[in-house]
């Protein structure tokens, strides 16, 4: 945030000094982003120092005041005329912790953003409602008091902002629930070598007990010499028998 900017732009409507500033700053933005009056003065300090106020004597009760120089102008119309650098984004506390809460130990993330999306909606929510309150101030009143009007933007960027950061928690949460899918997935069984395959078919082709060297069967090798023998003794009785 640009104090020193929003300064310049305060006393282009004229002097000011240190507590008025600070003041007509809170009134303007809604004291979003408060300021306390030791703030106030170093700003007007460099300011000072580099040519954009000067000291413009004091008003009735002895306060000092500052008032914007020609350098101060050009460099405010500069600040209004030139975008916003998001190249170089402010450091965000959100951003970071969660960064920090990945593979941190005995930190389970998931509830961490949970907790955050619930302050977040609930931010959402009282954001929404002053909202619809200075909506209802400008719409009771004739004229459109700047600052209400500056209240109103201010608060609508708010909105805007955390309605975001609930989009991008949803998203954190469903990344992390695909990642940890993926990490937890059974990998496939590797498949058997050729040699093994061969092997495998080879064994389960041969039956029990008629493999190579597989012994013969108990009375094998007497059953065939009985029949042999039978067939020699029939034999004889025919010889016989021809013979009488």
């Amino acid at each position: 945030m640009s104090i020193r900017h929003g300064l310049l732009a305060l006393l282009e409507h004229g002097p000011r000094y240190g507590s008025q500033l600070r003041t007509e700053f809170e009134s303007r933005t809604g004291a979003t982003w408060p300021l306390n009056v030791g703030q106030v003065y170093t700003t007007l300090g460099r300011l000072e120092r580099d040519g954009l106020v000067g000291q413009s004597g004091e008003d009735g009760a002895g306060h000092a005041l500052y008032a914007i120089t020609d350098a101060g102008r050009a460099e405010l119309r500069t600040w209004f005329e030139k975008p916003v650098d998001r190249t170089s984004p402010a450091r965000d506390e959100l951003a970071i912790k969660l960064a920090m809460a990945v593979g941190a130990p005995g930190v389970d993330i998931r509830a961490v953003i949970q907790s955050q999306r619930r302050h977040t909606v609930k931010a959402m929510q009282d954001y929404t409602r002053l909202k619809a309150q200075a909506l209802a101030a400008l719409e009771d009143t004739a004229s459109r008091e700047r600052d209400d009007v500056a209240w109103l933007l201010v608060l609508e960027q708010l909105i805007f902002q955390t309605e975001a950061e609930a989009r991008w928690l949803d998203h954190c949460e469903s990344r992390l629930i695909r990642l940890s899918a993926t990490a937890v997935a059974p990998a496939p069984a590797p498949a058997p070598a050729p040699s093994d395959t061969a092997s495998a078919s080879a064994s389960a082709s041969v039956e029990p007990g008629h493999g190579p060297g597989a012994p013969h069967a108990p009375g094998a090798g007497a059953g065939g010499g009985g029949e042999a023998g039978g067939s020699g003794g029939r034999r004889g009785a025919r010889a016989g028998g021809r013979g009488r």
